[in-house]
């Protein structure tokens, strides 16, 4: 009888050793996924950056809403600071200007309109400068903002650009225009099929035969390409390949076919 006690109890221990055993780690690693997923939740996270001056009716005025990044990460400190390269570079109008932030940007900006006032005061109409900055795409492994500027610096009138500004998430830096495509040469050929045939160029004909002003008579891709819901977008700004009249010149390549050349493919 002792035997038999004995030998059950031992097998009754070890059953719920191995059982604690079991369920700890169990339990150990649904705690490391809970953290990683709140992690990849919390990684990136974003607040509204509104920046403007007071300025009175017939002053220059500049308004700028942008998306910042939050965290301790380094993706974040990536995305805020191209961005503020990218507004620093639009809001430089004497292109001497030693701004680092985009505070700094925007008083130099309100300051070289000053001084030009200050020489020609019957001439000169007051700057306006617009910066909106918006997440247009996203996804686990790619971020796309679209920088829309209204910037009037005297003339007849002001002029609209875009930029757009895409960010490898796993690696966590920006990338550059060409860093998109496996093979720009043969993404470019492609593209101009596309181009003229949604331009109506025909084939036998030179890029610039119906009116285009590509430099050289040769085809090449805009300096904005991006990444949207409807496909990779290839942005050309008025007068980049055609008149101010114009306007800009769009073209949205689904996924299904853009797949093939992007080094980040997206699922459609």
């Amino acid at each position: 009888m002792y035997r038999y006690l004995l030998e059950n109890t031992m097998k009754v221990y070890f059953y719920m050793k191995s059982n604690f055993y079991m369920k700890s780690k169990l339990l150990y690693l649904l705690i490391c996924i809970s953290l990683i997923a709140c992690n990849t939740e919390e990684s990136l996270t974003f607040e509204t950056l509104t920046i403007s001056n007071d300025a009175c009716e017939n002053c220059t005025s500049v308004s700028i809403e942008i998306p910042k990044a939050l965290g301790q990460i380094k993706l974040s400190e990536t995305i805020n600071i191209a961005l503020q390269e990218e507004i620093i570079a639009l809001l430089n109008f004497d292109e001497e200007s030693n701004a680092q932030t985009i505070e700094g940007a925007s008083e130099a900006f309100v300051k070289d309109y000053e001084e030009l006032n200050g020489k020609f005061p019957e001439e000169s109409m007051p700057w306006e400068a617009k910066i909106n900055g918006t997440i247009i795409f996203e996804n686990m492994e790619v971020l796309t903002i679209k920088l829309e500027s209204y910037m009037y610096t005297g003339g007849a009138h002001g002029y609209d650009t875009n930029r757009f500004l895409n960010f490898d998430k796993t690696k966590e830096v920006e990338l550059d225009r060409l860093e998109l495509f496996k093979n720009e040469d043969e993404f470019k050929a492609f593209t101009e099929t596309i181009f003229r045939k949604q331009e109506n160029v025909p084939t036998d004909a030179t890029i610039n035969s119906t009116g285009f002003m590509f430099e050289t008579e040769s085809f090449y891709l805009p300096e904005n390409i991006g990444y949207t819901d409807k496909g990779l977008l290839l942005f050309y700004e008025p007068y980049e390949i055609a008149s101010f009249a114009d306007g800009p010149i769009i073209l949205t390549i689904p996924y299904n076919d853009a797949n093939n050349f992007l080094k980040i493919s997206v699922k459609p």
